[in-house]
């Protein structure tokens, strides 16, 4: 009988699987060339000198980059579940770093708005086969003993690539937005080569022999919805989990706006330069929580339920919203930053693992791509309220006091529904 790895012993495992540690290349250096794409879009519609940025304009701002998602998700779902994952990953990133360069030189001939933001949606949009591929791919390159680890590896790391490749596309953007959209074209083409380094067919899906052929899938998307919802109807653990940070999400959405509007109105007006560098001081504390809730969420949840530990971070999240942030001093949004991060991160962890280990593999790409919608769809949600409820400056002690109450409203709905669960 074999004596089961613990926490510790997960990580020197999982990083010598050579499909793990390709797979993980490919998640890396993609999420490192989207922090220098964000960085750009964010220079160019929110920290533009001439661009004040309004609760508004924030909601706009995200609902053009993210509603594409939610529209795309469906039919990402279908082709997930029936086109080789490495393919999907290879090309969609292959195709982002084309349209990023033809961006870059719109951008640098003085493109129109409209233009700009047709282009943008169409690289976003490509964005969805990406994120969901990955989280479907990853149950293949690793074993159901090292999938927490694995989870709280990949994404914690993906985002710490995502905010160096933001802090490197902030030092380009002294020179110029087309300059940071050549470097995020260059980084999605490598990306794109990592991928192919990965046998064609590993990452799956599996074979499925009543899943129908893909055109007819297409024209069934609805259909095909519906039946990963029931799928899900079976399976209430992931289903409820994927409530839990669809909810939370929505206010970690608003108060991310909030935060925008803070540093760029309130902290700095009229100096768009500063408010950025400072603004990455506290996404660089919000990263710091997700390294934090990767190296603490994989022991933690060894000896207590993963239902368990995402209330108790949902807990700590209401905490975060109800005195550091309602300062509205910077070293209290640090404070909030940090442990925001940290709950959310951690609570993604558990949601992922749950989802992974709750769903059959035929689903699996429809079910990411779900999730993955109501992720953005809440994000949108948060900056749509934001835009009615938040003044100019980012300063409402009513908002704060909502954010805190859904909080706490989320970790106490979650625990009464989930308490015969107890993975």
């Amino acid at each position: 009988m074999t004596t089961p790895r613990t926490s510790l012993g997960h990580l020197p495992h999982l990083l010598r699987g050579q499909w793990f540690r390709r797979l993980f290349a490919v998640r890396v250096s993609s999420q490192f060339a989207d922090g220098i794409f964000q960085v750009a879009l964010a220079s160019y519609v929110l920290f533009s000198p001439e661009r004040q940025p309004t609760p508004g304009r924030i909601a706009v701002t995200l609902a053009v980059m993210l509603l594409p998602f939610s529209i795309l998700g469906p039919f990402a779902g279908v082709f997930l579940d029936r086109w080789p994952r490495r393919q999907v990953l290879a090309l969609v990133n292959l195709g982002r770093s084309v349209i990023v360069a033809g961006l870059a030189v719109l951008v640098a001939n003085d493109v129109p708005e409209l233009v700009f933001y047709v282009v943008v949606v169409g690289c976003l949009s490509l964005n969805r086969f990406i994120l969901a591929g990955l989280s479907a791919s990853l149950p293949h390159t690793v074993t159901n003993d090292d999938l927490v680890t694995a989870n709280a590896l990949t994404p914690t790391l993906g985002a710490i690539a995502a905010l160096t490749g933001a802090l490197l596309g902030t030092v380009i953007s002294r020179s110029s937005d087309a300059a940071v959209l050549f470097a995020a074209a260059a980084g999605f083409a490598g990306a794109g080569l990592l991928a192919l380094r990965i046998p064609r067919l590993l990452l799956g899906p599996d074979f499925d022999a009543d899943r129908p052929a893909a055109r007819e899938a297409v024209r069934h998307v609805f259909a095909g919805l519906v039946a990963g919802v029931r799928h899900l109807q079976e399976r209430r653990t992931p289903a409820y989990a994927l409530l839990a940070i669809a909810s939370s999400r929505f206010w970690l959405g608003l108060a991310t706006v909030s935060g925008f509007l803070l540093y760029r109105n309130h902290f700095y007006p009229g100096d768009a330069d500063k408010a950025l560098a400072a603004l990455s001081v506290m996404l660089g504390l919000s990263a710091l929580g997700f390294v934090m809730a990767a190296v603490v969420t994989p022991p933690v949840v060894e000896r207590i339920a993963h239902r368990t530990w995402i209330v108790a971070l949902l807990a700590v999240a209401c905490v975060a919203q109800v005195f550091p942030f309602s300062t509205y001093a910077q070293p209290g949004l640090w404070v909030s930053g940090f442990f925001l991060g940290f709950a959310a991160q951690g609570v993604k962890i558990c949601v992922d693992t749950l989802v992974q280990l709750g769903v059959d593999d035929a689903y699996r790409g429809r079910v990411f791509s779900l999730y993955d919608v109501l992720f953005n769809l809440a994000f949108v949600g948060a900056a749509a309220f934001a835009a009615a409820a938040v003044p100019d400056d980012g300063r409402s002690y009513v908002v704060v006091g909502v954010m805190a109450l859904g909080y706490a409203v989320t970790a106490a709905f979650y625990a009464r529904v989930t308490r015969e669960v107890h993975v």
